[in-house]
């Protein structure tokens, strides 16, 4: 055989290698998120999609239509049947949706639960801001601002998932270790606006003397603001803390209605669970996890944050 028929087939052969290893190199990551459409989680899935694109990785998103844990176990399964890389994933209910994870586990795909944690299945990551630690600093604010025996409400986050748990467990903690006689009326809720405004006009109907409220997302502070307009009250008669330094809570502090806010690093959250995803499935060492950190948002130091954060493009009162 002449020595350019083998250069030649060589060639062929290296080339073909170099197609199979470019197209192995073309990672799948999907990205499953609850089903909210609030303004923190436009910035947390926009961070998710942005990381995607500077990876060049395939980037499929997907939503649990109206947040039903369901439909969310349904695409888990159908992106175990397509073999997909990694999975991140915004869990609608903490244990509900272990068991389809699990499955994903089994089959080696890596699983990176962002923003709220998954019980009963041992997740390769869970990235998001440390809840517990956030939501004590809001408490702590809230210690400052009343007295002992004053009446406080507290609007909670869905109790189903972890990260709902976790702020109110957060903030109740450190406001009772100041203030151990504290009054805390709860307005329970699934993370729906509406819920917190109906919850929030029934304690005020009941209390004339409130004296501070605060809400485990800006949704449910959105919705007591409307409550406390419908009932008459200025911007600041009662305090209001809010948590999660969404555009929406970031404008009813400049407006004079929110005094704090426990502010998350939206964005980054969306951002750092799908890259803890991507080198997770490129085989690299993840840390099982990782704190997108918190920041203590005042009226002094709002429009710095605002710009910092990236959320001062989508606030109305820039």
């Amino acid at each position: 055989m002449k020595l350019g028929h083998i250069t030649g087939r060589l060639a062929v052969a290296l080339l073909a290698v170099g197609m199979m290893t470019a197209a192995h190199a073309e990672l799948t990551i999907a990205y499953i998120t609850n089903g909210n459409t609030n303004e923190g989680w436009t910035l947390i899935n926009g961070g998710a999609k942005e990381a995607g694109k500077k990876a060049g990785v395939k980037f499929i998103e997907l939503a649990a239509e109206k947040g039903e844990l369901s439909k969310q176990l349904a695409i888990v399964e159908d992106m175990i049947t397509r073999h997909v890389d990694a999975i991140a994933i915004a869990p609608v209910d903490s244990a509900g949706i272990a068991p389809a994870v699990k499955r994903a586990l089994a089959a080696g795909i890596p699983v990176v639960a962002v923003d709220t944690n998954i019980t009963g299945a041992n997740v390769t990551s869970y990235v998001a801001t440390d809840n517990i630690k956030a939501a004590n600093v809001q408490g702590s604010w809230a210690a400052e601002q009343i007295k002992d025996g004053d009446k406080v409400v507290y609007v909670t986050g869905d109790q189903g998932q972890s990260t709902g748990q976790e702020r109110k467990k957060g903030f109740i903690d450190a406001l009772k270790a100041k203030h151990p006689h504290v009054k805390i009326i709860e307005v329970s809720t699934t993370w729906d606006q509406t819920q917190a405004q109906n919850g929030v006009e029934s304690a005020l109907r009941a209390n004339n003397d409130i004296k501070l409220i605060a809400c485990a997302w800006d949704g449910g502070a959105l919705g007591a603001v409307a409550a406390m307009k419908g009932y008459g009250i200025r911007a600041g008669e009662i305090k209001l803390a809010g948590f999660d330094g969404s555009p929406g809570g970031l404008d009813m502090m400049k407006q004079g209605w929110q005094q704090a806010n426990a502010a998350q690093m939206l964005a980054k959250i969306g951002a750092t669970g799908v890259e803890t995803a991507i080198a997770a499935a490129k085989k690299q060492k993840v840390e099982a996890r990782i704190d997108t950190g918190a920041f203590l948002v005042l009226p002094s130091n709002v429009d710095k944050f605002a710009k910092d954060s990236g959320v001062a493009q989508f606030m109305k009162m820039k």
